[in-house]
């Protein structure tokens, strides 16, 4: 099969702690389940472990079925938790899309899927010049878009799905994760989002699930393979 052949989405979210991750690992949990072997990557992580490592990417080389090399996950791994171009520059680096793009080719020629998280939301800068939506273009591929329900959740989610589109790229489909678990009316905004996303609804994460509850339950979107830019 060619590489280009071989299913792989971008996963990102309505704004930075909707779920990213967790939903990452279960997707990752959920096509090891179908025998597909499949590899996580995280090509930036602002935020590191005393052993100058990102949780974030830890936890998906844990959910993985393909044992790859640190470096290739996390291109850029910095230590400040916070906007990445700010901790890139402050470290006196600069974030480039091409060595992301050159790791995710070795990690597709490794497995059979990927599943790419995204930093933030879908409008991070990384660098002057580019944020997570040109990284989502230069990788060419589908995105997956994790909605965080609580008060806002609406907006962001049309906002980043209207940027999606401005992009080219396909919206897969969509999550929803329960974050909030005193928001009023949850069920409401459920309803409204199934209304105005264009896309499927492949799950419903309820408070506190681990990837390990979430993937028999998560429906991996259809692979489309999107046309040569």
């Amino acid at each position: 099969m060619n590489t280009r052949e071989k299913p792989a989405w971008f996963v990102t979210g309505t704004d930075t702690g909707t779920g990213k991750t967790l939903v990452s690992c279960a997707l990752l949990l959920a096509l090891s389940g179908k025998k597909i072997r499949a590899v996580g990557m995280k090509p930036v992580a602002a935020g590191l472990d005393a052993d100058g490592r990102n949780d974030d990417a830890k936890q998906l080389i844990a959910a993985s079925s393909v044992d790859a090399p640190y470096p290739l996950v996390n291109p850029y791994p910095l230590r400040a938790a916070i906007a990445p171009h700010i901790a890139a520059a402050e470290e006196g680096a600069t974030i480039e899309l091409p060595p992301i793009v050159a790791a995710f080719g070795r990690l597709r020629a490794m497995a059979d899927a990927v599943i790419v998280e995204g930093v933030g939301g879908f409008r991070v800068p990384l660098n002057a010049e580019c944020d997570t939506s040109d990284l989502a273009v230069a990788l060419d591929l589908p995105v997956i878009l994790v909605v965080g329900l609580r008060l806002g959740c609406i907006n962001h989610a049309l906002l980043s799905q209207q940027a999606i589109a401005a992009c080219g790229l396909p919206l897969a489909g969509w999550v929803a994760n329960r974050i909030d678990p005193a928001m009023l009316r949850p069920e409401e905004n459920l309803a409204a989002l199934r209304e105005r996303i264009a896309a499927p609804l492949l799950g419903v994460v309820p408070c506190g699930a681990t990837p390990q509850r979430v993937a028999p339950y998560l429906q991996l979107p259809a692979w489309e393979r999107p046309p040569p830019v």
